[in-house]
């Protein structure tokens, strides 16, 4: 697999870890449990799985303003994506973690890259560099 250029959405260190890529968007509201990292909604795909310290590919986001404080108590409880790839900016998703950096917190680094690609990296361990890149690990 060769190295994949991603435009940066939010810097930060080289994150490492196992792909998760969500086959339908979420809602971090309701649809991740905030003390555990796993998938919450039921009726999502991945159901029961766990995002936390994996590269979590988000084909899209489900609704809520809530999204950033889900994701900012994920960053808190040691809990969040150790990186993520979102097809399109999420405003919303990533004032989670801008504010966590705020607070003085780790966050993980965020990038985009067509959805169309995401399916390339099930089931490998990833790293996005800090370049904005992603690659086998």
């Amino acid at each position: 697999m060769s190295e994949v250029a991603c435009e940066i959405l939010l810097d930060g260190p080289a994150a490492s870890g196992p792909a998760l890529v969500l086959t339908a968007p979420i809602s971090f509201w309701g649809g991740v449990d905030p003390k555990t990292g796993r998938i919450a909604d039921v009726r999502h795909p991945q159901h029961g799985d766990c995002i936390a310290g994996r590269v979590l590919f988000l084909p899209g986001t489900i609704g809520s303003s809530s999204a950033s404080a889900v994701l900012l108590e994920l960053v808190h409880a040691g809990r969040a994506p150790a990186a993520i790839v979102l097809h399109e900016p999420d405003a919303i998703l990533l004032l989670g973690l801008i504010v966590a950096r705020e607070m003085g917190w780790e966050t993980p680094p965020a990038v985009r890259l067509d959805r169309t690609m995401h399916g390339q990296f099930a089931g490998r361990s990833v790293t996005v560099g800090a370049d904005g890149s992603i690659a086998e690990a």
